[in-house]
């Protein structure tokens, strides 16, 4: 019996930790879901339970390869950012993996905003808004201050990417996409580390950077077959669309943040973009990312929770709701300050909160779209099937056109795009992305 020559991709989330296998076409053949209890670290602040994380990867391949249906060829990795584990000389970890909402330390903040010239500057040079442990950089820096033992005999900090890559190769390196997403930690303009990583003695702390498409041999038991370097998941996300479309375009990635990305704006970042939360990624070729993110999916989730309470009816009702465009709409607002007995019934109350959000998300893509001639908006994600919220979306974007974009897995897709040319035999697919347009009048299936 011939072997299905195949890809691994372990997606790591906040929440789901997924396992899928895809075929040289790109169709998923296997795909596992788990979730991992969290543990604490010393102060008691809840975090990833990165033993556990560790021996998921091990045991599931250990799966993998007993299997006799597949060749496994390649492995890659695409986790959630602003994460680091700190390794010793043997690759142990040093410390719990901090949860990158762990409080900061205010008079650490100000210190290192001081002495490195303030905020808004400071912000501007590295496309990074102040945004404490979510800053990655920030953390290596607390962990020089608070736990100089820990530092001293640290031999690398990697973010979680590169730490699964690891696990299975030996070989410590950093990647763009990684560094490049709001870490403080990179001089957007000269395109380099910041002065303050040499400054503060980082520079030997932080492993060789490798380009996104390298692979490294194995070291873990198998066949012979090729490790990527792992990938930030919200520039993974973004490699499908720019493997299938060349013309300028917005990909609005949905789910607890909406995260508009612009890969075709490359003007730097302003400081009053950055007060609006703006931020820069990178993708997985090293070019900056323009993007804008707004809270949606979060105030979705809770809005959602008062008009079902209030209005005596289910939650999931609200996620087949069609759209009624003869419902009169408020002018926009922030729905979590309406009286909700204002309303006739709950499906007027979800019409008004769909399009309050709506205009808010047309202000936060707006940030990105200034200066740059776009065509499209590819809206991913949850947002992507609500026709509510796609009918209003694009009449609030009468001269773009939008589409909601479906794909399977688009996160893990990327991440093994990024290292096709090391594995699959055949030439990239070009019907990986399903589209569904949305006029201001009408929709119509493409």
């Amino acid at each position: 019996m011939s072997r299905t020559p195949v890809i691994v991709i372990f997606d790591v989330g906040k929440t789901n930790k997924k396992l899928f296998l895809f075929d040289e076409q790109y169709r998923i053949i296997f795909e596992r879901t788990a979730r991992f209890t969290e543990t604490t670290d010393e102060d008691g602040d809840p975090c990833e339970n990165l033993e556990s994380l560790r021996l998921s990867v091990f045991d599931s391949l250990m799966e993998v390869f007993k299997r006799k249906d597949i060749e496994v060829k390649a492995i890659n990795f695409s986790t959630y950012g602003a994460s680091l584990v700190y390794i010793n000389e043997q690759g142990h970890p040093l410390t719990p993996l901090y949860n990158y909402l762990k409080p900061y330390p205010a008079p650490l903040k100000q210190q290192f905003y001081e002495t490195y010239g303030g905020e808004a500057a400071f912000s501007v040079q590295t496309a990074s808004p102040v945004l404490e442990s979510l800053n990655s950089g920030m953390q290596l820096y607390r962990l020089k201050y608070e736990r100089p033992e820990v530092f001293k005999t640290m031999r690398y900090a990697l973010h979680l990417p590169q730490y699964m890559s690891y696990l299975l190769t030996g070989v410590a390196c950093s990647d763009i996409t990684s560094i490049g997403c709001h870490t403080n930690l990179w001089d957007f303009s000269n395109n380099r580390y910041h002065d303050w990583v040499k400054q503060e003695g980082l520079l030997d702390k932080l492993a060789p950077v490798m380009a996104s498409t390298d692979v490294l041999p194995a070291a873990f038991p198998g066949n012979n077959y090729h490790v990527g370097t792992g990938l930030h998941d919200s520039s993974a996300a973004l490699i499908p669309y720019l493997v299938n479309f060349h013309e300028p375009f917005v990909l609005l990635s949905t789910g607890t943040w909406s995260i508009s990305l612009n890969p075709f704006n490359n003007t730097p970042l302003t400081a009053e973009e950055l007060e609006q939360d703006c931020l820069c990624y990178m993708t997985f070729q090293g070019k900056p990312v323009k993007a804008s993110r707004l809270f949606a999916g979060y105030e979705h989730e809770q809005q959602v929770k008062r008009i079902s309470e209030f209005f005596h009816q289910p939650a999931m009702r609200y996620r087949s709701l069609d759209y009624d465009a003869s419902i009169p709409l408020l002018p926009a607002g922030n729905f979590a300050d309406r009286d909700l007995k204002t309303f006739s019934s709950d499906v007027a109350a979800y019409h008004q909160l769909m399009y309050d959000l709506a205009v808010k998300q047309q202000h936060s893509t707006g940030l990105v779209l200034k200066g740059v001639v776009v065509k499209r908006i590819f809206v991913d994600g949850g947002f992507g099937k609500n026709v509510i919220y796609m009918n209003m979306l694009a009449m609030l974007f009468p001269d773009i056109e939008v589409y909601a974009a479906s794909m399977a897995q688009a996160t893990a897709m990327g991440a093994a795009l990024a290292i096709h040319h090391t594995w699959n035999r055949k030439s990239l697919p070009n019907n990986l992305i399903d589209l569904k347009y949305y006029s201001v009048q009408q929709d119509a299936a493409l």
